[in-house]
Formats: C-alpha cells, sequence, structure tokens
C-alpha cells in the first residue's frame, strides 16, 4: 500500500479535511478513525505485515478516504 515516504503530509491533511467536511458528526468521524487505528495497531503489533512503517492512524485516513471517494470498491 504506501510507506512511510510515499505518504505526503500535504495530501494526508487533505484527505483528513475532507473525512471531516464530509460528515455529519465530526466528534464520530474522529472516533472511527481513532477505533480503527488502535485495530490497525494491534493487528500491526507483531510486525509482520510489511505495512508496519506507515503509523496505524495516517493508514486510516488514507483508507477511510479511499472508502468514502470510491464506495463502489467496497465488498458486498
Amino acid at each position: 500500500m504506501y510507506t512511510s515516504s510515499a505518504i505526503n503530509p500535504k495530501e494526508l491533511a487533505q484527505r483528513a479535511e475532507s473525512l471531516i467536511r464530509h460528515s455529519s458528526n465530526r466528534y464520530l468521524t474522529t472516533v472511527k478513525i481513532a477505533f480503527r487505528a488502535k485495530q490497525r495497531r494491534f493487528d500491526d503489533f507483531d510486525g509482520l505485515l510489511e505495512e508496519s512503517m506507515v503509523k496505524p492512524v495516517q493508514r486510516t485516513i488514507v483508507e477511510l478516504s479511499d472508502e468514502q471517494d470510491q464506495p463502489d470498491l467496497l465488498p458486498g
């Protein structure tokens, strides 16, 4: 997916702003990001995944932004 050098801080900030702007409740969006990042942290705790160089919060923002922008890619 992304490596730590591939995530542009400006792009990450824009994605986070987009998530907040398109949400109906900023608090719930923030909690959703925090919860998913916490899950990712425990998933990556073993250090076996190649994406462990990217911080969980950064990866969560990118994933949620992608889900928001491209809902047709979601299963189901």
